[in-house]
């Protein structure tokens, strides 16, 4: 398998863990147990897949947040809610940082208005 295939299964796997942690992380009726067991069960797709090194600031930033993800499953308080909180400012700050880089064009650029001053 070529290079940039492996790279961006790689990727993909990276951002669906991502995903998947975020909406365990937003539901309404939070359980520590269930998160830990998905997320775990969840990080078994990323040791199959071959590591490649990635260097975009938001794929570092990605690694980080699972790294410090399965860390708080490890030691974590005895309600979580520390936790919780920290991993999802995490992923908003994560979601900003991939949202930076795509670009947006002016909808109604010649609309706006101009008092020519």
């Amino acid at each position: 398998m070529h290079d940039k295939q492996l790279r961006i299964r790689y990727i993909r796997v990276l951002e669906k863990f991502f995903t998947r942690t975020v909406s365990l992380l937003k539901l309404e009726d939070f359980d520590k147990d269930l998160f830990k067991e998905r997320t775990l069960k969840n990080y078994e797709d990323i040791k199959r897949v071959k590591s490649i090194e990635l260097n975009s600031k938001y794929l570092t930033e990605l690694i980080a947040f699972i790294n410090k993800t399965l860390q708080y499953i490890e030691n974590h308080t005895e309600t979580f809610e520390d936790e919780r909180s920290t991993l999802l400012k995490d992923a908003n700050l994560l979601q900003k940082e991939k949202n930076k880089s795509s670009y947006k064009k002016d909808k109604h650029k010649k609309s706006k208005f101009d008092d020519g001053y």
